[in-house]
């Protein structure tokens, strides 16, 4: 059994479903036989991009609000850099905001 991550995405309102296919479609969400497993929120996300950035949306030096979707699910850590790159190519921000770690989770 591999190793657990829990991964949280946050991602623009708009780009919120090709992303939970892409990650996925990439092994993320996988409890037994079940796939695509995940729980979604949505939330406000907050940035000022700064000098240099090419922002999807906004413009540098300007403070931005965007409605945003929370996206967590569970990872299994032989396919979390697949899903990472799934999740790259999916998301519109040129630095998506996403976080994992490692969970303790029994199968």
């Amino acid at each position: 059994m591999s190793q657990l991550h829990a991964l949280v995405i946050y991602v623009p309102d708009s780009h919120a479903d090709a992303v939970l296919a892409a990650i996925g479609d990439a092994g993320a969400g996988r409890l037994g036989d079940y796939s695509h497993c995940s729980f979604t929120s949505p939330g406000t996300g907050r940035f000022t991009p700064l000098p240099g950035a090419r922002p999807y949306i906004g413009a540098p030096g300007t403070p931005e609000e965007v409605s945003e979707v929370r996206i967590e699910c569970i990872v299994e850590e032989d396919v979390l850099d697949a899903v990472v790159q799934g999740l790259r190519r999916a998301h519109p921000y040129e630095e998506p905001a996403f976080m994992s770690w490692r969970v303790n989770g029994h199968r």
